[in-house]
Formats: C-alpha cells, structure tokens, sequence
C-alpha cells in the first residue's frame, strides 16, 4: 500500500469546501434532484405597482398572529408603546412594506426620480432550506399546500433556519427570555378555518393576492401580455373570490416575475414596476441551496466512505507524527 502524502489528505478533507465554490454546471452534477412543486399548492401574488403602501397588511398580520409591538431602539424617545413601527423582519414582525426611493422620488414605480413599495414576509419556497436544516423538524413543508410552517415545540433555538434562508426571513427574538423563532405561516391557523391569510384579506387594491399557485400564474401571465394602458379588473382578497375587483389599467412592468425560479421556486410571485434587485429582493439562482447541500452529503456520507476515509487518514497521521516524535526523543550516539 502507498504511503498517504498528508498534502494529498488535506487536500482531500477540503472536498466539500471546494465543491460549494463549484461552477453551476459542476455543482449540478452533486445536487439531488429538485423537489416539484404540489398541484394543490397556495400561494400569493405580491405586486408592487398596485401597493399603495398603507401597511394594512402588517396590522392585519399582527393581529392575526398575536404579535408584540415593535419599536426600533432609535425610535423609542418618541414612540412610548403608542406606534407599531417596524423597519424590517424581526422575532416580532413577520410582514413588513419597505420603500424604494431614488432621487426626487416623485413618481411611483419609476427607477429614476421615483419610488416604489416591496412587501417582505415568508416566500414559502417549494424546496425550502430552512426544512432541509433543521435537525429537529421544527420547519415543515405541507405536501398538500405547499405552505412551510415552524412547530416553536420541537424548536431547539438552533437558528440554523435564520442561517439557511437565502432570503433572510426567520427571525430570532432576543426579546424573548426563553428565545424563539419566528416567519410567516401564510396564517395557516386561518386556512385551515377556510379563511385566508390576513394580509391578503385587508389589502385594498389587490396588491396581496391570495389563490392556488396553478391561478396565480394564470392571472400573472393575463396580466404580463396584455399592452400597458389596458383596462384589467384586479382580483383582490382571494381570485375566485365574490369581491369587488380594483378597476384599473396594466402598468409598465419590468421583465420577469420573481419567485417562479429563484432558489428552486417559491408559492409567493412578485411582480414589478422597477427591477427586484432595487427593491431589495436577492439575485438567486435556479438552484435550491437545499438540493446542493443534501446532494453533497448524500455523495461524501455514501456507504460512509467518506467518515472511514477521514479516520484512515488522521490515523496516519498521527502514527507518523508518533514516530517522528520517536525518532526525536531518541539516544544519539
């Protein structure tokens, strides 16, 4: 047997470091395949051109999910408990609008001199890395409807979710002595009563849409061919729904609808006036973090050759630095 050179162990050892820096077509050869969206699966259409920006929706989900105010420190000299002001995601907030401003922000859904609304909350994607990380099956993933939820039970605190998420949504409450993890359940707890999610429910031009992913993309794609300008009644609380619809006409979206492809697909579409980028959503690929890293430790752990290859190799090292240590310690005559 050839003696182990210990340049080519570390070398070695370094294979999964490497093979996270891989190029797309190199690291698809690892991944497991990726997971298909349920036929069944609910979702919700997020269009920032009808967003007026009122921030019903974050009252409205706090209300439904019980959550506690929440005051940024820099605000507390002037809001004593009085306002809920939320600035972003946190163990307390789990929906917030954020703004896009450039310039004289004058007009609306304009990427020069203008501003626009985003609204950021769970994404629910289909093949969801905080699932995927969670070693106590505290993050779920419905088969049925797609929505992902998180069971505080079995929760351990571990924040490998918060680490996991391309997208930054759960949060942990420091606040809370005990600690706890929080993100949008797309008001699953109201689902499951044949209401829908609160958000959804309150917003007053139909910029929060809720319905079945399969009539989501049917609405996303009347919506995408037809000319800006034309006339279109904007579904609002859920489609289907016996609703009034916002009467209005078709605005210039930029191209594309985020969330159909990015990091394997998620339930939740954003459509936009000004690219999502500006907004603030991540530039992601088509490929889930999830189907990378579980692809890897299905090949490095297979038949666990890669734990008998780890322990062979540290064996020799260690004798060999044994016997150097020997040969030290040695008489010398």
């Amino acid at each position: 047997m050839n003696a182990v050179d210990r340049r080519d162990f570390l070398r070695g050892a370094g294979f999964a470091t490497a093979a996270a820096a891989l190029p797309t077509e190199a690291s698809a050869g690892i991944a497991r395949p990726p997971k298909e969206i349920s036929p069944q699966a609910v979702g919700m259409l997020y269009d920032s051109t009808l967003c007026i920006g009122c921030k019903a929706c974050v009252a409205a989900c706090k209300a439904a999910n019980n959550m506690p105010p929440d005051i940024p420190q820099h605000l507390t000299d002037w809001n004593e408990d009085t306002w809920d002001t939320p600035e972003d995601l946190s163990g307390r907030t789990l929906n917030v609008i954020k703004v896009y401003r450039n310039g004289t922000a004058e007009q609306k859904d304009h990427e020069i001199n203008g501003f626009a609304f985003v609204k950021r909350h769970c994404l629910h994607c289909v093949d969801p890395s905080c699932v995927s990380v969670c070693p106590v099956s505290a993050m779920q993933k419905d088969e049925v409807t797609g929505i992902v939820t998180h069971d505080p039970d079995r929760c351990i605190g571990c924040r490998y979710c918060v680490y996991g998420c391309p997208f930054g949504v759960p949060q942990f409450d420091f606040n809370n002595p005990l600690g706890k993890i929080a993100k949008c359940q797309f008001c699953s707890h109201l689902q499951k009563k044949g209401q829908i999610p609160a958000c959804c429910d309150v917003c007053p031009t139909g910029a929060s849409l809720f319905g079945p992913v399969k009539e989501i993309e049917q609405e996303i794609e009347r919506r995408l061919t037809a000319a800006p300008g034309t006339p279109h009644e904007f579904p609002r609380g859920k489609i289907g729904e016996n609703r009034p619809p916002n009467a209005a006409t078709i605005p210039h979206y930029v191209k594309g609808i985020y969330g159909e492809h990015e990091a394997g697909g998620t339930q939740v579409r954003y459509l936009a006036g000004i690219p999502f980028p500006k907004l603030g959503l991540p530039t992601l690929g088509r490929q889930s973090p999830a189907s990378l890293s579980e692809g890897m430790q299905h090949t490095l752990y297979h038949w666990l050759i890669a734990p008998v290859v780890a322990f062979l190799g540290f064996a020799f090292l260690a004798r060999r630095n044994m016997a150097q240590h020997a040969d030290d310690e040695a008489p010398k005559s």
